[in-house]
């Protein structure tokens, strides 16, 4: 999952990864990872052939974003796509995309395509800050954004939801699941109500389909791909789908498929402990700062407080129109969704929130909140302007959940004892529960992939574990690992230079290291970029949920559960036009 930043002030994109349910062995796979003939051919000419109208990434007015787009060089496009490949001739969406052009065109290695995360994140923000992250190299690469199919600037599927996201805990009772059943039927009835004809279409595998459109209509017989969390899911799909069709792929913060799917935050608990633990020790060091406790275990029990107070009533924060009530499902989602960063501004922000909350377990009357916390509840509780249910179409459009609400209240329930904090998050419904059945099956692993896969140990998203086991089935794929670090997504944003290095040193050469390579986290690193990044909401996809950081325009919040968060961006309604 993936998340934003409640200014209007640009930040790299963190995304959160999602771990989906499909993969049991590299030699199985569905009869279908064969690319068939609505992957390739069978009047798919028309769409692999378009001429691209690049121009001005400005939307209107109000788009800060696309100005600051045109400023650094970067143009924009739609690249049309059917929107059932089965049957291209019909209905057709737009994708956004954006790109960044090489200027070291005397030694042009070809286009590089970004996916930040989410499901459901955007990345045609996303080409300046990789170029920066690329250093040297990324002068030799066209750099591509896209919003994948309903995200962003997008065709656009909106679920016209009340609230931000799907991904809340259960609480600790019965009632509190009960009502977590009814609101997550509800949500689940608000897209088949508003955008039904849409659904079926949603899908990792169709995106991996527009992808291979949009290396197409750039002219490339090969693309090269850099993805964070989800984005890891994705470039997977499309080396499965399309061999021989891509270049250099960086899987940074990667999920193996079996790990993907609508209940993908499980088995990220202990994870997530130990990132909490260590946030704790860091506020522990500045009591005097946010009051909070002296000590790790003191830390620890004030988050205990805050849980046990929000389950005896909603704790009630913020003054005027941003008043809001905050019970025992909610918190545990403002904890997970900053734990997966373990830089100086994450962890204050979230200090800075557990201050509040624990002001208010006590009795403390409400006082006015910080600009960000306030954009952060209004986002997660009210929703916003912005489409909604991007990312939950997408995971039930994947991977089929199970339907029968007893399944997930036993698995609460046999996780309570062991994980109080995260174990009813990470067990808890969705809207998938009520969702129809996937159109395909999910892609399995059939063919070796020459990737370069990027992972943090303790990544508390899409977990260490996650990520070696995809290395595992992809015989062919270097291992780059990061020690010692909490943190979700590396490459560009973390400022580690041994891990830079090793990426850019790849992009660079096409090469992979004769060996897995293991770097180390260095005391009080953190890269320019998050040191300045607004506070944000993260949420869940990691195995996920994630909220990422990315560029937004406007105070609205967006929260995308993957490896990162949620992203919000300006969005263009597209009339659907015929091919």
């Amino acid at each position: 999952m993936t998340i934003l930043s409640p200014t209007a002030r640009r930040a790299s994109a963190v995304s959160l990864t999602l771990a989906a349910c499909f993969i049991t062995s590299p030699a199985l796979a569905s009869a279908s990872e064969v690319p068939a003939k609505n992957d390739t051919g069978a009047g798919l000419d028309q769409y692999h052939r378009q001429h691209l109208g690049w121009g001005s990434c400005v939307t209107g007015p109000a788009d800060t974003t696309g100005r600051d787009l045109d400023k650094a060089g970067v143009q924009c496009a739609d690249v049309t796509v059917p929107l059932d490949y089965a049957h291209p001739a019909g209905r057709t969406i737009t994708v956004a995309i954006s790109r960044l052009k090489a200027t070291d065109t005397r030694h042009r290695i070809g286009s590089i395509l970004l996916n930040n995360g989410g499901p459901g994140g955007p990345s045609v923000q996303s080409p300046p800050d990789a170029r920066k992250a690329m250093k040297d190299v990324g002068a030799r690469y066209d750099i591509v954004g896209f919003d994948p199919r309903f995200v962003g600037r997008s065709t656009p599927l909106d679920c016209r939801w009340p609230v931000g996201t799907s991904w809340f805990s259960a609480g600790s009772s019965r009632a509190g699941f009960d009502r977590q059943v009814a609101l997550q039927k509800s949500l689940a009835k608000k897209c088949r109500t508003h955008d039904a004809s849409l659904l079926p279409y949603i899908s990792t595998r169709n995106t991996a389909r527009d992808m291979d459109v949009v290396r197409s209509a750039l002219g490339e017989r090969k693309i090269s791909y850099l993805g964070y969390s989800y984005g890891t899911y994705l470039g997977t799909v499309y080396t499965q789908m399309f061999p021989g069709r891509y270049d250099r792929f960086v899987l940074d913060g990667a999920v193996a498929p079996a790990d993907y799917g609508p209940r993908l935050t499980r088995g990220t608990e202990r994870a997530s402990e130990k990132a909490l633990s260590a946030w704790a020790a860091w506020v522990a060091d500045r009591d005097a700062e946010y009051g909070l406790g002296r000590t790790r275990a003191q830390v620890l029990t004030t988050v205990d407080h805050v849980l046990k107070a929000s389950a005896g009533g909603p704790l009630t924060v913020g003054t005027g129109s941003d008043t809001f009530r905050i019970d025992d499902t909610q918190v545990p989602v403002l904890l997970y969704s900053s734990i997966g960063d373990d830089t100086d501004p994450t962890r204050t922000f979230l200090a800075e929130q557990l201050a509040v909350l624990s002001r208010a377990a006590r009795g403390s009357a409400p006082t006015p909140l910080s600009p960000e916390f306030a954009a952060t509840l209004r986002y997660l509780l009210r929703g916003s302007a912005e489409p909604s249910g991007v990312q939950a179409a997408i995971l039930c459009g994947d991977v089929a959940a199970p339907r029968d609400p007893e399944v997930y209240w036993r698995d609460i329930e046999r996780s309570r004892a062991a994980h109080p904090v995260f174990g009813p998050m990470t067990n808890n419904i969705g809207p998938c529960a009520f969702w129809d059945r996937p159109r395909e099956e999910p892609t399995r692993v059939r063919r070796d992939a020459p990737v370069l896969i990027v992972a943090a140990t303790g990544d508390p998203r899409t977990t260490y574990k996650s990520s070696v086991t995809l290395h595992e089935q992809l015989p062919g794929s270097k291992l780059l690992t990061l020690k010692g670090a909490n943190r979700h997504a590396l490459f560009g944003r973390y400022g580690n230079a041994c891990v830079d290095a090793e990426v850019n040193r790849y992009l660079a050469t096409g090469k992979l290291p004769t060996k897995n390579q293991t770097c180390v986290k260095r005391a009080g690193e953190a890269s320019p970029s998050d040191s300045t990044t607004p506070r944000t909401l993260s949420a869940a996809m990691g195995a996920s949920i994630s909220i990422n950081t990315a560029a937004i325009t406007g105070a609205a919040a967006a929260l995308i559960i993957a490896g990162g968060g949620t992203a919000v961006a300006v969005r263009r309604h597209k009339t659907r036009r015929a091919a």
